[in-house]
């Protein structure tokens, strides 16, 4: 006799997992993975190490082995734009009217 195969409930997610979990400001949130993701992507792509990393960043070292493990909540959405500009990163903000129906939000994108 087969065992049974279970079904396992499939939710779609509303395309931010910080929403989908319930933290507190996901649009924030969401923002901040992107940019910490970009600033360490930066620092790996070019093969820094964290001394270097700390002196172009203007931070100890602590806070870049913080920043590489993801401690988000280190980091404000500020200092990352700073982090970016810091590693010759441009950093354009733009504020447009939302299209009807659907909520305003806060994104982030990378070229």
């Amino acid at each position: 006799m087969k065992p049974r195969k279970q079904q396992v409930p499939i939710e779609t997610g509303s395309g931010n997992v910080f929403a989908d979990i319930g933290v507190k400001n996901p649009q924030e949130s969401l923002a901040k993975a992107h940019l910490l993701y970009r600033v360490t992507r930066i620092l790996d792509e070019r093969g820094l190490s964290r001394a270097a990393a700390a002196k172009i960043l203007g931070v100890d070292q602590p806070k870049i082995s913080a920043l590489v493990r993801g401690r988000m909540e280190m980091f404000s959405v500020e200092r990352l734009l700073r982090f970016l500009n810091a590693l010759d990163q441009d950093v354009r903000i733009v504020v447009a009217p939302k299209p009807r129906g659907r909520e305003a939000r806060t994104s982030v994108e990378a070229a």
